[in-house]
């Protein structure tokens, strides 16, 4: 079933290169979009191989023990106050934070009349969910037994939902707040700050040991390429007339 799934993810690639004549002409950047959906998914793909064969056993434990004191594997590296914090930094890709965040962007789009953006968000959010829980069902992989678990768990391991949604919602966001602005400095800024969040909250997920180094990297891939496709579909929604055009940043005129 994995073998599978690999294999028809590396099949997507070839597919997805023949929208990008359309995809193009309507922005320069799409067709590296598009060959980044494909990068990740390959890596992904790659990854889900390497992960069914056993083949990242070492790397994972090795990863693992760097961030544990030397004969104690049940403590962490760092001073409490910094094993607190990255408790705080791993809620911020925990399933409510995550809803409130999506649900309040959805909610100002609606008041500014922005009504197919926040269908796209909330299509986009809901649709990485339901494939996280569709690929921790697939791999079933378990929880780290190396070390203590630092952080409540219950569900599979691969890939990191964490850091799969952290990377759908604040990528997502990031890219709708960012056509708002013209200007290039305000784009990059704010698609740094989302990148940022997404991968603190992958890396936090290692340190409090609740998943294995790969699944969050396999979080990140799969995460990445969703946020992505979904940017491309609101491009050639735009195209179409069916999506708001980006704005420059002002408020909207107040209407009599």
């Amino acid at each position: 079933m994995q073998e599978t799934l690999a294999s028809v993810l590396r099949r997507i690639a070839p597919r997805l290169l023949r929208i990008v004549k359309a995809v193009s002409r309507i922005e320069k950047s799409a067709l590296l979009a598009l060959a980044c959906v494909a990068g990740a998914l390959f890596v992904f793909a790659e990854l889900s191989d390497a992960v069914s064969e056993g083949e990242t056993r070492q790397f994972d434990e090795y990863v693992l023990r760097l961030l544990r004191t030397d004969g104690a594997l049940h403590d962490p590296i760092g001073p409490r106050w910094f094993e607190l914090m990255v408790g705080d930094f791993t809620a911020l890709g925990g399933i409510g934070v995550l809803t409130a965040l999506t649900l309040a962007v959805i909610g100002f789009l609606v008041l500014v009349r922005k009504h197919h953006l926040a269908l796209l968000l909330a299509v986009s959010v809901g649709g990485g969910t339901l494939l996280s829980s569709i690929f921790k069902w697939v791999f079933a992989r378990p929880r780290p037994d190396l070390v203590p678990h630092l952080s409540e768990v219950s569900s599979m391991s691969f890939p990191s939902g964490h850091a799969m949604l952290a990377a759908v919602v604040y990528l997502t966001i990031g890219v709708l707040l960012a056509r708002a602005y013209a200007d290039v400095r305000v784009k990059l800024y704010l698609l740094t700050i989302a990148a940022l969040i997404t991968i603190v909250v992958g890396l936090s997920r290692i340190y409090l040991g609740v998943h294995w180094p790969t699944d969050v990297l396999a979080g990140w891939a799969v995460g990445a390429a969703w946020a992505l496709f979904c940017w491309l579909v609101m491009l050639w929604l735009q195209s179409h007339g069916r999506v708001e055009p980006e704005g420059n940043g002002a408020a909207p005129p107040h209407r009599q």
